[in-house]
């Protein structure tokens, strides 16, 4: 015999339309008020972009010798928006850029371009044993390094190996220590050796969902300074200017 489910009561009835509404409202803010951020975003990114800030109009990149681009793997295959984010950059005078994605998507897309035009002494100059080219972009000649997932975890287990395998066939402490010690210095040659090395950025501009650097070699970011751009479909020109103006407000007393 089918009974009838047994009825609330009118306090659960209560509190459950009360939960219900403070959820909705809650949820209703949270949307508001991403709205009214991006929308900001978008607003301040073009006013920056047409010039109408002075203080963005100029601002120093002496400071600025290295910049490194995360850009998640699945944003990586939008060529054209990679291909304007070098324009803009060379326009605004950067120099050295190193393009990073964890999957590689960057360097498989730009290796046939590479192959053609890769500028040796460039890549002798800042000491990269990575994929490197001279982009001639924007009427002004620019260095782009393509690094992928496999100079991270791979290239730091190849330095490790390439030293060990130095130390057992080499010549051995002189007093008879067989303790295994390497300083950084001997770290960083190994990762020069196997083409792992290079500079270290000054900043670094992710793209992507993530608030982190994805897999970019952490031994190259001692002390780079890191901003999370968002989405590489919504990148904005105001946004990257605004980024390199508040880079070069930033205080860094390493090295002093």
């Amino acid at each position: 015999m089918n009974q009838s489910p047994p009825h609330m009561s009118q306090p659960s009835v209560i509190i459950n339309l009360t939960l219900g509404l403070l959820w909705f409202i809650v949820h209703l803010a949270i949307n508001i008020f991403s709205l009214w951020s991006r929308l900001i975003y978008n607003i301040e990114s073009y006013l920056i972009s047409i010039g109408l800030f002075p203080k963005y109009r100029k601002f120093q990149l002496e400071r600025l010798k290295y910049l490194a681009i995360v850009v998640d793997s699945r944003e990586a295959k939008n060529v054209a928006k990679i291909e304007q984010l070098l324009c803009w950059l060379s326009t605004i005078g950067v120099k050295y850029v190193c393009l990073y994605d964890i999957d590689g998507v960057l360097n498989k897309t730009f290796e046939p371009t590479m192959n053609g035009s890769r500028d040796v002494d460039s890549g002798n100059s800042h000491d990269v044993g990575a994929n490197i080219k001279a982009l001639i972009c924007c009427r002004s000649e620019m260095t782009v390094e393509y690094i992928s997932g496999s100079d991270g975890k791979e290239g730091i287990a190849k330095a490790a190996n390439l030293l060990c395998s130095t130390y057992f066939n080499g010549d051995r402490d002189a007093r008879g220590n067989d303790e295994i010690v390497f300083t950084e210095a001997d770290m960083s040659g190994a990762l020069k050796a196997i083409g792992c090395g290079g500079p270290e950025p000054d900043l670094l501009l992710v793209y992507g969902p993530a608030r982190c650097h994805l897999g970019f070699p952490a031994w190259r970011l001692r002390y780079t300074e890191i901003m999370h751009m968002g989405p590489l479909n919504s990148m904005k020109y105001g946004a990257i200017v605004k980024a390199f103006y508040n880079f070069s407000k930033k205080y860094q007393n390493f090295g002093k």
